[in-house]
């Protein structure tokens, strides 16, 4: 996290001073043929660092800096603490490293000890001269300060934004009894600083509960030896001797009023942790534009299995009926698309579509690829799950997300209405309705007799496993989508590599959702008639070669739209009726 952790206290003597400071140093990005620095020279360089510090403070010092203004001397190097994850050393010291962190700390520390709000409002409300109008506004000041502990936010792009905690410690000798303290958390960004506000208020509190604890069985000894209220009203009182009445110890450091020999130490500590842990548990993306169809059925697929688990740990417990409702719900998990990666599977496995074209040959691939499209059910028979698996990561590519429902390898067949994607083991049978429907196609996987034992690689497919497509949809070579043509056009060049075929298909993808989306539109949520749709299957491109192939291709897609999309349109076109009946 970019941002700076202060602990910062109000002296009775020279007014607002910051104790300590913990700020996270970026490791520099390495450059060609650079050098990783060892173990020495870190250690110069904190050597260096603790210069640095001590030049950033030599001014305060000149100021004749009390005991209550000082946390560490000037000798004293620093803490430091290296994430071995990252690389990002964390730096403690009673001041920032550099000049100008120097003078955006310091500001911060003076107005989060001093109540600025409640200035304006005074000044506002003095500057009112309708009685009524000082009334609202000195009611509106006991409700905004309502006492002077708690937390605050402030800043400007100039010097930073701030978050505050306000609080006070425990002492017999100050005035009041107690002394004012804040921890600042500064930063630059101040959409992040305000959405981390939750997790600071919570740590900080618990860091700032610890002080004050500690602090208070000190005072509580302190008194129980000496009740300084009662000296105080025996003796006379005079404000320019106030503070040499008590033995000048008008300042007093947080590590007398805590007893705490390794204060600094432990506040290292807890600031290092509070930057790296409220670094890490948010994160920017980089969204070019609105969030793909793709995108958004993945964040409801995620959504879904969250709720499953949660709904899974709550019926802990329940007996059989939770055994088997989680029983099905497995099942049911069985058939989403298992997005495996291409290098985690053994064995001889096809790498890309162009890959796939090569082993099946222009014929097959182009049936194979036109079932995909339009729909209907694949079904691959082997015994090879590793390779089955691969096809399908290859082939699922020519869909949207949405429509895409697998079962990888199954002992048993399983009907098209739960997956388009099928792989089955050698011994399985195809049901007769199935092997005569012209909503399926069957690939066979099958092993390669070779005379002679030796070694094969894995890529060499052809001379493992021999493979027969057979389907009662006797596609012609000549007709098909007009998706498909394009992305045999892509395949077939050579000289487009396979990172550069895979972007041009997925712009294919997102240039026909867009269509997708404006038939839904139009057939579905205006329900139009046929003669209106046709109009607007022409101006999609959708007519002409192949019209029937395209207008059952977009039916299809409809089905992988997401459902926040769906609401979405159902919603605005209520809407819109509401208004119109208005």
């Amino acid at each position: 996290m970019n941002a700076l952790v202060a602990l910062c206290h109000f002296c009775e003597l020279h007014g607002p001073r910051t104790l300590f400071c913990t700020e996270a140093v970026h490791p520099p990005s390495p450059s060609p043929g650079s050098v990783i620095p060892g173990d020495r020279d870190r250690e110069g360089d904190r050597e260096g660092e603790g210069l640095t510090m001590r030049a950033n403070s030599s001014a305060t010092q000149r100021a004749d800096m009390c005991e209550g203004c000082r946390s560490l001397p000037a000798s004293h190097p620093g803490f430091v603490s290296v994430d071995s994850e990252t690389g990002i050393r964390y730096l403690s010291h009673q001041h920032p490293r550099q000049p100008q962190l120097f003078s955006v700390v310091r500001q911060a520390c003076v107005r989060s000890l001093s109540c600025e709000v409640c200035i304006h409002l005074f000044a506002s409300m003095n500057k009112q001269k309708n009685a009524s109008m000082r009334d609202f506004l000195y009611h509106r000041l006991l409700q905004v300060c309502p006492g002077r502990e708690g937390p605050i936010f402030f800043g400007d792009e100039q010097h930073g934004f701030v978050f505050s905690h306000t609080f006070f410690i425990k002492d017999s000798l100050a005035r009041g009894f107690q002394r004012w303290y804040s921890i600042v958390v500064v930063a630059m960004d101040r959409i992040y600083l305000i959405n981390s506000w939750p997790f600071l208020l919570r740590h900080l509190r618990l860091t700032i509960q610890s002080l004050q604890n500690t602090a208070l069985k000190v005072f509580d000894s302190e008194q129980c030896v000496c009740p300084q209220r009662a000296v105080r009203m025996n003796s006379a009182f005079s404000p320019a001797v106030f503070p040499h009445q008590r033995s000048g110890n008008a300042a007093r450091s947080l590590t007398s009023l805590t007893q705490h020999q390794n204060l600094w130490a432990s506040l290292h500590s807890s600031f290092s942790w509070l930057l790296k842990a409220c670094g890490s548990r948010l994160t920017e993306k980089l969204l070019e534009g609105a969030p793909t169809e793709d995108t958004l059925v993945l964040i409801e697929r995620q959504t879904e299995q969250e709720e499953e688990m949660s709904g899974w740990d709550g019926a802990e417990g329940g007996g059989s009926n939770s055994q088997a409702s989680q029983s099905e719900s497995v099942q049911a998990k069985d058939f989403q698309f298992d997005d495996g990666r291409q290098e985690d599977l053994i064995g001889p496995k096809f790498k890309s579509l162009r890959h796939l074209r090569q082993i099946l040959g222009t014929t097959d691939f182009r049936q194979l690829t036109w079932h995909v499209l339009m729909g209907n059910q694949v079904i691959w028979r082997g015994a090879d799950p590793g390779l089955i698996q691969s096809a399908f990561n290859v082939l699922k590519a020519l869909l949207p997300v949405g429509c895409v429902r697998a079962v990888l390898y199954s002992p048993h067949y399983e009907e098209a209405y739960r997956c388009n994607f099928l792989g089955l083991s050698p011994d399985v049978p195809i049901p007769a309705h199935v092997s005569s429907s012209e909503f399926s196609v069957l690939v066979d996987v099958l092993n390669v007799e070779r005379s002679c034992v030796s070694p094969v690689s894995d890529d060499d497919i052809l001379s493992l496993y021999q493979f027969n497509i057979s389907s009662a949809n006797a596609q012609p070579a000549d007709k098909g989508p007009t998706l498909l043509n394009k992305i045999e056009v892509a395949l077939s060049n050579e000289n487009l590599s396979v990172e550069v075929v895979s972007l041009c298909l997925l712009c294919l993808k997102e240039e026909w959702m867009n269509k997708v989306k404006v038939l839904f539109k139009f057939s579905k949520v205006d329900g139009r008639g046929k003669e209106d749709t046709q109009k607007v299957l022409a101006l999609l491109g959708a007519t002409g070669p192949g019209e029937e192939d395209n207008v059952r291709l977009l039916k299809f897609w409809m089905t992988g739209l997401s459902k926040l999309y769906k609401s979405h349109l159902m919603t605005a076109v209520r809407g819109g009726e509401r208004t119109l009946s208005q």
